[in-house]
C-alpha cells in the first residue's frame, strides 16, 4: 500500500539524502516529511499546548502543581494524544492493507510498504521527542523511560533500511494501553485516587498492556525472531548482517523486558490506590513527580 499522506517533497528527499546514505536508511528521505513535523508538533504540544490549555481547562489541579510535575503533566497529554493518534492509524492499516497481509518471510523480512513507513515515521518523530524529553531529566522519568525511548527510536529507524519493516507496524500497537496509563495518572493529579473511575481505567489498563504488550507482543517477536533466523539461513538470500539482527533483537528485546517490569509494577501501583488512597504512586517511565 502506498503512503496515503502528502508525497514527500523533492528538496527535502534530496536534502536528507546524505543523512540517509551515511546511515543506510534508504527509504528514510520519503519519510522525513512525516518526522520532523511530528517532532515539530510534539514539542509544541508539550511546550506552548498544553500549558497554556491545562491552565485554562484545569486551572485548580494544574496550577496548585510544582514545576516539574507540570512539566510531567505535559509530557502525558503529548503521550496521550501521540497514543490515541498513532493507534487510530495502525488499526485503520491493519484493516485496510491487503498487500501487508499477503507477504510472506522474504517480504516480511526486506519488504518495504508506503503506508507502514508513514507510521513509522509519525512514531519516529515522538520517540525522537521522547528521547530527548527524557535524557533532559531521568531523575523525574527514570531510566527506565530513556532506554524505551532509545530502544523504540532504534527499531523505528532500522525499519527505513528497510530492515522488518512489516513488524514495525505489529509493533506499534503496543501503544493500546497508552492511553489509560496517562488516564490513570491524570485521575491522580485530578483528586480522582481510589475512585471508580480510576477502579474501571485500572481493570482496563492492566488488561490492554497485558494483552497488547505481553501476549501480542511476544507472539510478534517470537514471529520475528523465526523471519529473521530463516533469513539469515538461507544463503541464496540477501544476507542479514549479523551486527543488523542482533541490534534490532537487542533492542526488541529491551522493550519486552521493560514491559514484563511495567506490568508488575502497575498491577502493584493499581493495587496501592486502593489498599492506600495516597499510598504509593506510579507513573511514565520509573518515577513520577
Amino acid at each position: 500500500m502506498h503512503d496515503p499522506f502528502l508525497p514527500a517533497p523533492p528538496p527535502l528527499v534530496r536534502a536528507s539524502l546524505p543523512l540517509a546514505q551515511a546511515l543506510h536508511l534508504r527509504t528514510l528521505p520519503l519519510h522525513m516529511h512525516e518526522i520532523l513535523p511530528a517532532f515539530c508538533i510534539y514539542a509544541f504540544l508539550g511546550r506552548v499546548a498544553s500549558p497554556l490549555l491545562s491552565a485554562r481547562l484545569f486551572p485548580a489541579a494544574y496550577g496548585r502543581l510544582p514545576a516539574r510535575t507540570r512539566h510531567n503533566w505535559d509530557v502525558h497529554v503529548v503521550s496521550l494524544l501521540q497514543s490515541l493518534a498513532v493507534n487510530g492509524l495502525t488499526l485503520w492499516l491493519l484493516y485496510a492493507d491487503a498487500d501487508r497481509r499477503r507477504m510472506d518471510w522474504r517480504e516480511r523480512v526486506w519488504g518495504y510498504s508506503g503506508a507502514t513507513g508513514m507510521v513509522q515515521g509519525f512514531a519516529t518523530g515522538y520517540f525522537l521527542w521522547d528521547l530527548l524529553v527524557s535524557v533532559a531529566d531521568p531523575g523525574l522519568f527514570g531510566w527506565g523511560a530513556v532506554a524505551h525511548a532509545g530502544s523504540a527510536l532504534a527499531v523505528s529507524l532500522l525499519g527505513f533500511r528497510p530492515f522488518v519493516n512489516y513488524y514495525g507496524l505489529n509493533f506499534v500497537l503496543y501503544e493500546l494501553s497508552t492511553p489509560f496509563l496517562n488516564i490513570h495518572w491524570f485521575l491522580d493529579k485530578l483528586g480522582m485516587t481510589g475512585s471508580w473511575a480510576q477502579l474501571v481505567n485500572g481493570v482496563v489498563l492492566i488488561t490492554t498492556f497485558a494483552c497488547s504488550r505481553l501476549l501480542w507482543g511476544t507472539y510478534q517477536s517470537v514471529n520475528l525472531y523465526r523471519d529473521v533466523w530463516r533469513a539469515m539461513q538461507t544463503p541464496a538470500e540477501l544476507p542479514v548482517p549479523r551486527w543488523l539482527a542482533l541490534a534490532y533483537l537487542a533492542s526488541n528485546t529491551v522493550l519486552s523486558v521493560l514491559n514484563v517490569y511495567w506490568f508488575g509494577r502497575m498491577v502493584r501501583t493499581v493495587r496501592a490506590r486502593f489498599q492506600n488512597p495516597q499510598g504509593e504512586k506510579g507513573g511514565r517511565g520509573d518515577k513520577e513527580d
